[in-house]
């Protein structure tokens, strides 16, 4: 999968927990992202996380880099 579709996808997610107070948006995302992503996405994520995260929402760029190792 490309990595603007993983970008759009993981963003999408992210504003459904933008509601969430304090790190729970992120915590909320990686849980989501854990839950229902499959191993080759998840790593594509962090992949595209490690050379920037371009076009992340910050939630969604704090989940990758907090939560999901």
């Amino acid at each position: 999968m490309s990595p603007d579709k993983l970008v759009y996808m993981a963003n999408q997610i992210g504003k459904f927990f933008t509601s969430q107070p304090g790190d729970q948006a992120a915590a909320g995302i990686a849980n989501h992202i854990t839950k229902f992503w499959e191993p080759r996405m998840r790593q594509a994520i962090q992949t595209h996380v490690a050379q920037g995260g371009a076009g992340l929402d910050p939630d969604v760029l704090k989940a990758v880099k907090v939560y999901l190792r």
